[in-house]
């Protein structure tokens, strides 16, 4: 395998991760696009994903401390966040639960053909969730309940299907259960550090075992999309947090057009 391939992959990673356009569905497309499938390949699409996450981990290191009570006396003496573990558990556990169970059914979505729909039924909750957003009663994620925890994690469960976007679909549910985008936004990319680091364990203990190619190669996609991540990251989240949903939505109908073009009519 080229380590372009995985460069290349690592970048799309590392510039779509934080975007509600679906990291996922770009690398299955990228994937197919240059002959880069098949068990492998899916794993690597799923593994390199938590190196743009640990970018998240850089941006909000306070905020993930304050998750295990360690936060500053200032902080302390301000009441410090309401956001907990608890919140984090609520939102991550259907999702996880779900994948668990029908991880084999997942993999066989990971194609482009599926991937152009999820990407056009994404892109129209998204469009929903900005026209029929109700009253916002947590302008910030720690003012998000319990509840409204839940209600994000069982929107996130859509982002099993490859190519609906875990970000766009916990961000419109989020702002269908009466948060502000921002604060989805904030609690999505929070959310994804735990449910990452267990998907990419599993993965890495079910995989068979890996040639020093192999290795090189997963290692130089994970470093890549950590650094391109890195560097976008901030921009990303403040991008998202303030532009509408409906901004993506036309982004997915165009991509998806393109793909059905290429994938399906032309070949």
């Amino acid at each position: 395998m080229s380590l372009w391939i995985a460069i290349i992959i690592g970048i799309i990673e590392g510039l779509t991760e934080f975007l509600p356009v679906s990291s996922t569905g770009h690398m299955i497309i990228a994937g197919h696009a240059m002959d880069f499938t098949g068990a492998k390949a899916d794993s690597f699409e799923v593994i390199i994903q938590l190196g743009a996450i640990l970018a998240v981990v850089v941006l909000y290191w306070k905020r993930v401390l304050r998750l295990f009570g360690i936060q500053s006396r200032e902080a302390k003496l301000a009441g410090g966040p309401r956001l907990n573990l608890i919140h984090i558990a609520i939102g991550i556990v259907p999702a996880l639960g779900l994948g668990y169970i029908f991880k084999d059914y997942v993999k066989m979505l990971f194609m482009p053909e599926t991937v152009i729909i999820s990407l056009i039924v994404g892109g129209i909750l998204m469009m929903v969730a900005e026209r029929w957003q109700p009253k916002v009663t947590a302008e910030t994620m720690d003012e998000i309940t319990y509840g409204q925890a839940f209600y994000i994690g069982l929107t996130q469960i859509l982002s099993l299907w490859p190519g609906f976007s875990r970000s766009g679909s916990t961000i419109a549910g989020g702002m269908l259960a009466g948060t502000s985008r921002a604060a989805a936004a904030d609690f999505t990319f929070l959310m994804a550090i735990p449910i990452m680091t267990v998907v990419t364990g599993y993965e890495l203990l079910k995989m068979d075992a890996m040639s020093s190619d192999d290795i090189l190669f997963f290692a130089v996609g994970f470093v890549v999309s950590f650094i391109v991540a890195l560097a976008a990251v901030a921009t990303f989240i403040k991008l998202v947090g303030r532009l509408k949903l409906t901004v993506f939505s036309y982004y997915r109908f165009v991509l998806a057009a393109v793909v059905f073009v290429y994938f399906v009519v032309l070949q």
